[in-house]
């Protein structure tokens, strides 16, 4: 038997504990896209095995003898609900509104590098329009915490990726809002690199705060939250590294305000065109006789 003390023991698997936790956190930071994949899996089966989890994390915010889950009731909430979708709307408007400029305006360079606008565009679309609310959310069939029986409704609850028919559109899995907010962090992702480390910060933090305050409201469980940041989290990454880390040619900067300055005066020349051919059929029309 070892003569070694049971704290010195104890002391040492600490250690050995911390620094593995930091070679696994240092490796997820060098290498986020298969340190998200890892992630995705690990919180799947953690909710899977531990279904205990999403019902004990949904029960801190439920008061049967109030009437359910109060959050939804606060003023402060409520407006806190709101800013996420409100700062989605101010992004994907300022983008779409960079590119219709500079396919107006084709002979001038636009306000911003194309590739900002087109990448947050197409991660939204992606992302919180076509996965979460397109699919997971159409399709998944897992009711959400208040109309489970634990929580005063009147369906079983369902395990995370398990799917059923219990509910037909609009269902728990995944967060709509989670998705929302973890592609704020896209806007962060988009800024100069000068700026981006502290608008990581800060859309992670509006992020979260908009996430979790819909498990507050009953309106999703933990792991709908925490699966939505992931899966969104994967799409942003891949499309980053696409974008910014490996562009193609033909998704440069340069490149890709050259395209879209082709596009603008074809857009135009089409338009005349139009409105010439038009005009031309209106006067054949009311020629007099």
């Amino acid at each position: 038997m070892s003569d070694t003390p049971p704290e010195n023991l104890l002391l040492r698997l600490t250690r050995s504990l911390y620094r593995g936790v930091g070679r696994i956190l240092r490796a997820g930071w060098n290498h986020p896209l298969p340190g998200l994949l890892w992630t995705t899996a690990i919180i799947s089966a953690l909710f899977l095995i531990f279904p205990g989890i999403d019902l004990w994390a949904s029960g801190l915010y439920h008061h049967a003898d109030l009437g359910g889950f109060t959050a939804r009731h606060s003023d402060f909430l409520q407006r806190l609900r709101s800013l996420g979708p409100m700062f989605v709307w101010l992004i994907a408007i300022g983008s779409g509104l960079v590119i219709f400029l500079k396919l107006v305006l084709s002979e001038r360079p636009p306000l911003v590098p194309l590739r900002g606008p087109l990448f947050l565009l197409i991660t939204l679309t992606l992302g919180p329009g076509l996965m979460a609310n397109g699919i997971l959310k159409a399709v998944s069939g897992r009711p959400r915490p208040h109309n489970v029986d634990l929580f005063g409704g009147d369906l079983p609850y369902v395990p995370v990726w398990r799917f059923t028919d219990y509910c037909q559109s609009n269902c728990s899995f995944v967060s709509g809002e989670g998705s929302s907010g973890a592609w704020l962090v896209a806007f962060a992702l988009a800024l100069p690199l000068t700026w981006r480390r502290p608008a990581v910060y800060v859309t992670v933090t509006i992020g979260a705060m908009v996430s979790l305050n819909r498990v507050a409201f009953g309106g999703h469980f933990l792991s709908d939250t925490l699966i939505a940041w992931c899966l969104n989290g994967l799409l942003i990454l891949l499309f980053y590294r696409l974008f910014y880390q490996r562009p193609p040619a033909w998704l440069t900067d340069k490149a890709l305000d050259t395209g879209a300055t082709r596009l603008g005066f074809w857009l135009k020349d089409s338009l005349e065109d139009f409105l010439s051919r038009l005009r031309q059929e209106w006067r054949t029309r009311h020629k007099p006789k």
